[in-house]
């Protein structure tokens, strides 16, 4: 890779008491890129996910964010708030949305890392916060156009359809402005229909410049959207490469996916 990557980590190294869940694990994200993290269930990816967001502290290693044009910064033991606000935004396995407020409602609480308003602000309605209060429900709606949820916007979250709720957590996350999207499992429990959409609304948020990271089994997605991927097993890496690569590695098939995978 020729540029400098958006997300570097380096060593990454997990202990729960005398388990290693992360050995020494080394990745990279480039601006742009889809790149997907692969391996059989509790090889460690959502352990993975957990150190660079700051819901785990890593026992040993580093992770730092690059801006394009910007000042590479360290997100070693960040809280997961400040994570976000550095530029790294997630789904999680389990939908985590606040089924009592509406669609909208839900994606404003993600645009919310991006406001600058204090208490007195939203107390005395100065035009500063009136103007960022425009912006967090003006930017919100577009996030749902953008996930095809638009006309869903003044519905409770827990009425929509479960493909609905996925693409929600992702215009949420969206709204946090990340320069980094963290899917892990996007299409699980997913329809065949609903993993189609889902195809088709990665490869657009992409297409826009979006670099994403994604937690996957279900390999033909991967093998469709991916530019690179990481194959783990016991919390280590094993492999890596293109899709091609990927599919063509002897030890790859046998271990993970069992037989060649169609594109």
């Amino acid at each position: 890779m020729t540029s400098q990557p958006i997300l570097e980590v380096s060593g990454l190294t997990m202990d729960f008491g005398g388990i290693r869940a992360l050995n020494a694990l080394d990745l990279d994200v480039a601006s742009g890129e889809i790149v997907a993290l692969i391996g059989p269930n509790g090889a460690g990816k959502t352990t993975f996910f957990n150190c660079i967001t700051g819901i785990y502290t890593p026992t040993e290693g580093n992770v730092w964010l690059t801006p394009p044009g910007g000042k590479r910064v360290s997100l070693n033991g960040l809280k997961p708030n400040k994570v976000t606000e550095r530029g790294l935004a997630r789904t999680f396995q389990n939908i985590r949305l606040f089924p009592k407020m509406t669609v909208l409602e839900n994606v404003m609480i993600g645009r919310h890392c991006r406001t600058k308003a204090f208490i007195l602000g939203a107390i005395f309605r100065d035009p500063r916060t009136r103007r960022e209060e425009q912006d967090i429900l003006e930017t919100s709606y577009a996030m749902l156009e953008k996930v095809g949820l638009g006309e869903h916007c003044d519905e409770f979250a827990e009425n929509l359809s479960y493909g609905a709720q996925r693409r929600l957590e992702i215009a949420r996350a969206l709204a946090t402005e990340p320069l980094l999207l963290l899917l892990d499992e996007p299409a699980a429990g997913m329809n065949p229909q609903e993993t189609i959409e889902l195809e088709g609304l990665i490869k657009k948020i992409s297409r826009e410049g979006q670099a994403i990271l994604l937690i996957e089994h279900d390999m033909k997605l991967v093998m469709s959207l991916s530019d690179r991927i990481f194959v783990m097993d016991y919390g280590r890496k094993i492999a890596q490469g293109t899709p091609r690569e990927i599919r063509e590695n002897p030890a790859v098939i046998k271990a993970y996916l069992g037989e060649e995978v169609d594109a």
